[in-house]
């Protein structure tokens, strides 16, 4: 169980870095025609800012609890108590995993909406 929370909190403080879309490679593609680089960086660190208000550690801790809920219910209903544990925490890694790529793609989305609220054009 210890190492469900370690991954839970590991996850959540991955995906609270700004960095993550530098570590995968989900940095908002512009068209830079005509744009200034400097301006440009100045801006998206701005909307990195208004990204880090998406609450990923809810969502983390979120989908982790309805995971091990779901998965705990199933394998009461399918075994012993044995099972039951044990889908529960597969229940909570796949809901953890679940809620930190909710998390991730609603940065993105925050970012890429930002961008192009400041007149980019976001390719991806």
């Amino acid at each position: 169980m210890k190492t469900i929370f370690m991954f839970i909190f590991m996850t959540g403080m991955l995906i609270s870095c700004r960095q993550v879309d530098e570590i995968t490679g989900n940095r908002p593609i512009v068209d830079t025609k005509g744009v200034d680089p400097d301006v440009y960086e100045a801006n998206l660190q701005e909307c990195y800012v208004f990204a880090d208000d998406v609450q990923a550690g809810r969502k983390v801790v979120a989908g982790a609890a309805t995971g091990a809920v779901v998965g705990g219910v199933i394998g009461a209903a399918a075994g012993n108590s044995e099972t039951a544990k044990r889908a529960a925490g597969v229940g909570a890694a796949s809901g953890t995993l679940s809620g930190a790529s909710s998390a991730m793609q609603e940065r993105h989305r925050v970012v890429r909406n930002c961008l192009k609220g400041r007149g980019y054009l976001v390719l991806n």
